[in-house]
């Protein structure tokens, strides 16, 4: 594959990062995925609004300063992820409910397939203390860890986006442009189409009375859990809000 070729490739990969504490290793990040051809740096409610301007920023970033300088900051993940296919949160922590887990080589199948299908994908990093948050999760399509040690598997936030950026580049050198075996893919429907549908379905239990709001339980996560490993369609999702509507006409 040339430069040109990967290229094509990675101005789809957005590298989301989420409430990022530390100016220092926003800039260690932009240097991590400029060595590795990567470009689409996103913020998401870090703790400063300009943080990517910051002397530490700066400085760290060691000569990615136009990765810093065209970094793009939301208000909200589901913002930053709109026409995404395939949506990776990186996370080491086991969760009750949330999208399926994968590891991390199937993680890059997914990925590839997408790129290569012609879909925008991303990749998502949680806060430097806590890690990404259900909330967040819950749009994510994946939730994806890395191989590490298993008696101490945390990773610098930087060190986890290189590690990533680096598999992904590797993947797609090795695997030129080709008909992707998942073809479908672009028919997929993206997480923030799901969510729409989910707090749809959510208006819609509540005026049925299957939903108390002031005792939800855990019928919403459930939910949410059920719907990303059945990976909808976007007719599906037409479909379901068409449910969703009947349900609030009763009302």
């Amino acid at each position: 594959m040339t430069q040109t070729s990967f290229t094509q490739y990675s101005d789809h990969v957005r590298w989301i990062m989420v409430e990022t504490s530390h100016a220092g290793n926003i800039g260690s990040a932009a240097r991590a995925l400029k060595t590795m051809g990567f470009a689409a740096l996103h913020l998401v409610r870090p703790r400063e609004p300009v943080m990517h301007t910051h002397p530490d920023a700066v400085a760290l970033a060691s000569g990615a300063s136009d990765v810093l300088a065209d970094a793009k900051t939301h208000d909200s993940l589901s913002s930053s992820i709109q026409e995404c296919a395939v949506v990776l949160g990186l996370t080491s922590r086991d969760r009750e409910f949330g999208p399926p887990a994968l590891p991390w080589a199937d993680g890059l199948h997914l990925l590839t397939d997408a790129l290569q299908s012609n879909r925008s994908v991303a990749l998502v990093f949680g806060p430097e203390r806590t890690g990404l948050e259900n909330e967040d999760l819950a749009y994510c399509t994946h939730r994806v860890f890395l191989p590490a040690n298993p008696v101490y598997p945390s990773l610098n936030l930087a060190q986890a986006m290189m590690v990533c950026a680096f598999g992904l580049r590797q993947a797609l050198l090795e695997h030129p442009a080709q008909a992707s075996a998942n073809a479908d893919v672009s028919e997929l429907a993206d997480p923030t189409a799901v969510a729409a549908m989910l707090d749809h379905w959510q208006a819609g239990l509540e005026a049925i009375g299957y939903l108390d709001p002031k005792n939800p339980k855990k019928l919403m996560p459930r939910l949410q859990a059920l719907f990303a490993r059945s990976r909808l369609r976007k007719e599906e999702i037409d479909l379901l809000r068409g449910i969703a509507k009947q349900m609030l006409l009763r009302k």
